[in-house]
C-alpha cells in the first residue's frame, strides 16, 4: 500500500514539473521576443539560434 502512494504522489510531481518547464518555456519566448533576442534550443543534437 505504501508503494501505491508514494507513486501516486510521484505521478503527480512530475505532471507539475512538465506543466511548470512548458509555462517558462512560453516566458522565455515571449520575453526573447519582446527584447528581440534569439532562442537557443538542441536540434538533432546541435545547439541552434532560433528567431521567436
Amino acid at each position: 500500500m505504501n508503494q501505491k502512494i508514494k507513486k501516486v504522489k510521484l505521478d503527480e510531481f512530475s505532471k507539475g514539473v512538465g506543466r511548470a518547464l512548458r509555462r517558462a518555456a512560453l516566458r522565455a519566448r515571449e520575453v526573447a521576443r519582446m527584447h528581440g533576442t534569439p532562442i537557443y534550443v538542441s536540434r538533432n543534437g546541435k545547439v541552434v539560434a532560433l528567431k521567436p
